[in-house]
């Protein structure tokens, strides 16, 4: 924890540093359509009842696309029209 800073409380100074390293993590805004990030929704709720860790879910602004790696072998793209599928390995 930092220094102490006079006239507020330790509480109030670790909410001060919670946003500052939070600021710095997420840069952009990102902006999934509204089909896509249902299906996102859908699709993690799928993989956690399945108790199958999430380990990335990268949003791409290049193409538009949500990856989902999920477990140890999992790959799932969601497409901004809200359609997912799995991603074989011969397709990267």
């Amino acid at each position: 924890m930092p220094a102490p800073i006079i006239g507020i409380s330790s509480e109030t100074a670790r909410v001060i540093l919670y946003f500052r390293v939070c600021g710095r993590i997420e840069e952009r805004t990102i902006n999934p359509t509204d089909e896509q990030a249902q299906a996102c929704l859908r699709v993690c709720q799928m993989l956690s009842n399945c108790y199958r860790d999430i380990q990335l879910f990268r949003f791409s602004d290049r193409t538009g696309v949500v990856f989902i790696f999920a477990g140890e072998e999992l790959q799932i793209i969601v497409s901004p029209n809200g359609d997912w599928r799995f991603l074989d390995a011969t397709e990267i």
